[in-house]
C-alpha cells in the first residue's frame, strides 16, 4: 500500500506541476493589458484567473493541510483593482504550485485519510479528496483562461 501511496502522490504532485505550465502557456505571451483585460461583460480576467487559483490552492492545501497560516480573502481574488504587475502575479502562483507539490509529495500513507476540513468544502473530509478537488478546480479555471486567451487573440 505504501508503494501506491507514493505514485499516488507523485500522479498527483505532476498534474498540479501540468496546470502550473498550463497557466504559463497561456498567460505567458499576455501583455499586462491583456492580462487584466476582461474581453466579456461577464467573468473574469485572465489575472484574477491566476488570483484566485493562487488563493485556493493556499487556502485549502496551504493553510489547511500544509500550515502555512495563509489568510484567504477571496472576494478580493475577483475584484483586485491594483492591476499588480503579471510577472508578480505568476511568480506568487510558481511557488503556490511549489509549496503544493511539497506537501503533496509529504503525505504519508496514514495522512492522506486524516480528517480534514475547511469552509465551503463540506464535501472535503479527508486530505486524499481535497487534493484532488482542488486539482479539478485549477484545471476547470485554467480551461477558463483558454477561452479568455483566444478571444483576446482576435482582438
Amino acid at each position: 500500500m505504501a508503494a501506491f501511496s507514493a505514485a499516488m502522490a507523485e500522479s498527483l504532485a505532476g498534474y498540479y506541476e501540468f496546470i502550473g505550465a498550463q497557466v504559463h502557456q497561456w498567460a505567458d505571451p499576455l501583455t499586462q493589458e491583456q492580462f487584466w483585460r476582461n474581453p466579456y461583460g461577464y467573468g473574469n480576467s485572465a489575472g484574477h484567473l491566476v488570483l484566485h487559483v493562487t488563493g485556493n490552492l493556499n487556502y485549502y492545501i496551504g493553510a489547511r493541510l500544509a500550515g502555512t497560516g495563509y489568510v484567504r480573502n477571496r472576494d478580493l481574488e475577483f475584484t483586485d483593482a491594483s492591476r499588480r504587475s503579471k510577472d508578480e502575479v505568476l511568480a506568487a502562483f510558481d511557488r503556490t504550485v511549489a509549496m503544493v507539490t511539497r506537501a503533496i509529495r509529504s503525505q504519508s500513507e496514514q495522512d492522506w485519510m486524516r480528517e480534514y476540513s475547511a469552509e465551503r468544502e463540506p464535501e472535503a473530509r479527508d486530505r486524499f479528496t481535497i487534493a484532488l478537488r482542488c486539482a479539478g478546480h485549477a484545471y476547470h479555471h485554467v480551461g477558463q483562461m483558454i477561452y479568455i486567451c483566444r478571444e483576446l487573440e482576435k482582438k
